[in-house]
């Protein structure tokens, strides 16, 4: 396997630091007070300008620079982000990620704007604040000199130039925190005729006098924290020297730079001078010392041990093994079964408990949390929210609750156009709800649970419902219906699903040319789901996703009809029954009676077209989608099946009834059938039957 190209490893990292800048800019519009979320937006920040700067993305650098700068007073507390601000600080991210996914698709012209706006809105509360901050700096001076700062003991590791990391930048990016007294320690310089012009030498003694948070110090060493040794400790009542650039100091005074030596060198016996200060601060020192080195090392180890990227491509082969096994597995508890050796069937038994655990840590290395899906629509919502001028408010629940990789790429689609339509057409305008009752700001909840081998998702908001006759009309507008029709609501609800249906009077960027729903119901059946729609008029809409765990290998259950046989995804069963001579005797009516409800089913050997007659005792397979169930008619129920899923070509793409096929045993091939289809071809039945009887 070739190995990956560090290019595309820094745009995964960014993008996941995408997600963090995004969600961090997103929370600080809710909670401007927040100061972790504007040191978390930093991080991101800081983060990506050094990846992009170390693999040759000049303009994110550069770019990301000036959002640092712009955005600094934020951090700095001099003024609270607005939703203006927010709202530019998030184009600025999305002009990042185009310079980093499509160069070519960004222009100069667009960053210049967007950072003339964040400029714009930074500097528009306190414009002549700085002024008066260094008018006001020398009564400040005895306050500073009182602020805790941190004594820093700096040692790179030689190689550290070789890596393109330069002490020096480093340096002045820890001035911007505070003033900052640096000493360069020569001890370690060797003579020039053995001096590697590649190797850095010098160690540094800095006294930096702000009263800064240790992560900010982090921050600036944290591309070089593995090729460095950092030791911190507090700084307290030392006198801060003048604010005066170190370059600066480097370049005009060189004189200067002898005097303050001989106090750096005798800094240490200093505080000795009085008594009870000197107690108390070796051992702070002391104590400040020994925890940072422990625990970063602690941080760096946590991260290894904890999470290994790999290639997504490397997962799905693993996959695909994984099936061929347990397809060859299958085979040996075949052969060994037909067999009388002992020793062969507990082999057999042996491999069969190893593949099974192989396949189910698989699995388990595939399933994504949903909440890295549900992250992505906090900006959907936001900007729909602006656009629309509708405040919502965005809750999610069930984050933790995992997926297949797979169905996480599928889903994102039809969620899309789910919070699109809730927004749009579900939530009111802000007159119509304060006129009946209800609060000004709307409410999405997208949540997730587990449910047996499903996996649940919930998209909910307390808009004005569904209005029924309004979809009633535009369905006998459009022909779908006949004028007077009799149908239940649910019925007339599904109609939303059907192609090229609508009730948006006019057509918008947002909704009106009927290609949403139907899209959202054709891929959650491609992923052998459900979904199911409920309505309070006045009260809101919930619609409802049934999605099995994962699309590779499920558990079925295996059944006969005629010579043929087929898997029954076993999720989706709820019970077995014998068809009873009464039930036989019904032809005209085919319902069962369970329990006292009645189950329509249907004949799998009429379906298939299966010729010859039928066992004497056949088998009912009781399945469910939602609140509905369905009986199917077989010969025989063989058993559990471990059914490793294949794809049906696209010549097989118009027999709606079955979703895949899988190989069995014995080398044969028998289908999946589509239990969602299954279910509508048996209400569809019903509805004709009602009908003729009603004639």
């Amino acid at each position: 396997m070739s190995a990956m190209d560090p290019t595309e490893i820094f745009r995964q990292e960014a993008s996941e630091l995408f997600e963090v800048l995004e969600g961090a800019l997103l929370d600080l519009g809710l909670r401007p007070d927040d100061r972790e979320l504007v040191d978390s937006a930093f991080r991101a920040l800081h983060t990506i300008k050094g990846s992009g700067a170390m693999f040759g993305f000049d303009k994110v650098a550069s770019f990301t620079h000036e959002f640092e700068t712009a955005f600094d007073r934020v951090r700095k507390g001099e003024i609270k982000p607005t939703q203006e601000l927010i709202s530019v600080a998030l184009a600025a991210k999305d002009y990042i990620r185009a310079l980093i996914e499509d160069p070519q698709s960004t222009d100069d012209i667009i960053g210049e704007a967007i950072l003339d706006d964040l400029k714009r809105f930074v500097s528009f509360d306190q414009p002549d604040t700085p002024v008066a901050e260094l008018a006001d700096a020398p009564s400040l001076a005895p306050a500073q000199a009182k602020q805790a700062g941190w004594h820093l003991d700096l040692e790179f590791e030689s190689h550290i130039l070789r890596n393109g990391s330069n002490p020096l930048d480093l340096l002045e990016d820890l001035c911007k925190l505070g003033p900052c007294f640096v000493v360069p320690i020569t001890d370690g310089i060797p003579f020039l005729d053995e001096m590697d012009p590649e190797d850095c030498y010098l160690k540094w003694d800095v006294k930096l006098h702000a009263a800064c948070g240790k992560d900010a110090i982090d921050d600036v060493f944290m591309f070089v924290q593995d090729e460095m040794k950092l030791t911190l400790s507090p700084l307290e009542h030392v006198e801060a020297p003048a604010p005066m650039p170190l370059f600066e100091l480097i370049d005009d005074e060189p004189a200067a730079m002898a005097e303050p030596v001989v106090p750096v060198v005798q800094a240490a016996p200093a505080p000795a001078a009085p008594q009870p200060v000197a107690k108390s601060e070796p051992k702070a020192e002391a104590k400040s010392e020994a925890k940072p080195e422990p625990k970063s090392e602690g941080k760096r180890d946590e991260r290894g041990i904890a999470t290994v990227r790999v290639q997504a491509e490397r997962l799905d082969e693993l996959m695909d093994r994984v099936g061929e096994l347990v397809i060859a597995q299958a085979r040996l508890t075949q052969l060994a079964a037909s067999g009388s050796d002992l020793s062969i069937k507990m082999i057999a038994e042996e491999i069969e408990r190893l593949a099974s655990s192989l396949r189910d840590t698989t699995m388990g290395a595939r399933m994504v949390p949903i909440g890295s899906l549900f992250g992505r629509f906090r900006r959907l919502v936001h900007d729909l929210s602006r656009d629309l001028s509708k405040p919502v408010d965005f809750v999610t629940t069930g984050e933790d609750t995992e997926l297949d990789k797979t169905m996480i790429e599928c889903l994102a689609d039809p969620l899309v156009h789910l919070i699109r339509n809730a927004i749009d057409h579900g939530i009111e305008d802000t007159a119509t709800r304060t006129a009946n009752g209800k609060t000004e700001q709307g409410r999405i909840e997208l949540a997730a649970v587990h449910s047996g081998a499903q996996v649940l998702v919930t998209v909910k908001d307390n808009g004005g419902g569904l209005n029924t006759a309004r979809i009633r009309a535009k369905a006998e507008e459009q022909g779908l219906i006949a004028a007077g029709a009799v149908l239940t609501d649910h019925e007339i609800q599904q109609f939303l699903f059907h192609p090229g249906f609508s009730t948006a009077q006019t057509i918008s960027a947002l909704s009106g040319r009927g290609v949403g729903m139907d899209v959202v119901k054709r891929t959650i059946e491609n992923m052998r789901g459900t979904i199911d729609l409920s309505t309070r008029p006045g009260e809101g809409t919930t619609v409802t996703l049934r999605l099995p765990l994962t699309l590779a290998i499920i558990e079925g259950l295996l059944i006969r009809v005629g010579e043929g046989r087929y898997i029954i995804p076993l999720s989706a069963v709820e019970e077995c029954v014998e068809l009873t001579a009464e039930d036989e005797r019904s032809r005209g009516r085919n319902f069962l009676n369970v329990r006292g409800n009645l189950v329509p089913f249907l004949r799998l050997r009429e379906i298939m077209s299966t010729s010859g007659s039928p066992d004497r005792h056949q088998k009912t397979i009781i399945i469910s989608t939602g609140e509905t169930r369905v009986g199917l008619v077989a010969d025989q129920i063989i058993g559990n099946h471990q059914t490793v899923i294949k794809s049906l070509s696209k010549l097989h793409s118009d027999v709606t009834i079955f979703s895949g096929a899988t190989i069995l045993g014995d080398g044969t091939a028998a289908l999946i059938l589509d239990v969602a289809q299954l279910v509508t071809l048996a209400q569809s039945k019903v509805e004709k039957q009602h009908i003729s009887e009603a004639a």
